[in-house]
This record gives structure tokens, sequence and C-alpha cells, in this order.
């Protein structure tokens, strides 16, 4: 499977749970920790669960090994990572709060929208 559709499978997983404001930094050349975040959140503890099982078990089920996954009991900041791409799953204040795409302000998005949904 290729990255582009590895990347298509958990923004659909995420998507299917309601996920708001889904947003794929491309991180090549900028981190070493991921070639891509993505970023979403839910309105309560239990949607960011949600969301975060439902990543977690569409990585596994495409055969990627889940490296991580902190947070999920606090559900405020679930992150997966999934080797290439880390899935930041937060709750919506904690979103604001952290801000990743202003500190990863030098990523280039990838339009989620029209080059992985389409």
């Amino acid at each position: 499977m290729s990255q582009p559709e590895f990347l298509r499978s958990i923004v659909e997983a995420a998507d299917d749970k309601k996920a708001e404001q889904i947003v794929v930094l491309n991180m090549e050349g900028i981190s070493l920790v991921a070639d891509y975040f993505m970023i979403c959140h839910g309105n309560s503890d239990k949607q960011v669960q949600a969301i975060a099982r439902e990543v977690k078990s569409k990585g596994e089920e495409l055969g990627y090994t889940v490296r991580r996954m902190e947070g999920f009991d606090e559900a405020r900041w679930v992150l997966i990572d999934l080797g290439d791409v880390v899935a930041h799953i937060f709750h919506r204040d904690e979103r604001v709060y952290y801000n990743l795409e202003r500190l990863w302000g030098d990523a280039p998005t990838v339009d989620v929208e029209g080059e992985l949904l389409s």
C-alpha cells in the first residue's frame, strides 16, 4: 500500500468517527519523527477515544505496526505512532492550546479533501 493510500485510509477512519478539522502536514525534511502528521479533534473524551480506536484499528488492519499510543485514558491528546505517520487526536480545547499547525507552520499542508479523499 502506498503512503498516500495509507494516509487516505487513516483520514477516512478519523472522519468515520466525526473527527473535526482534519489536517495532514507533510513533515518530510522537517521532522525526523515522521513523514506526515495527521491532526484532528473531537468534542468529548468519548469521541476522542473513539477516533483513536478507529485510527489504531485501521492502521493494524492495513498491516502497520502501532509503535506507540499515548494519552488514550486521559483523552485530551492521543498520539498514535504508525511509523511514517503520527496521528495527533486532540480534545477541542487542547488543540486550540497546543496549536500544532502553527508550531509546525513551515510544513506544507496536504489537501486531505482534494489529494487524499478524491
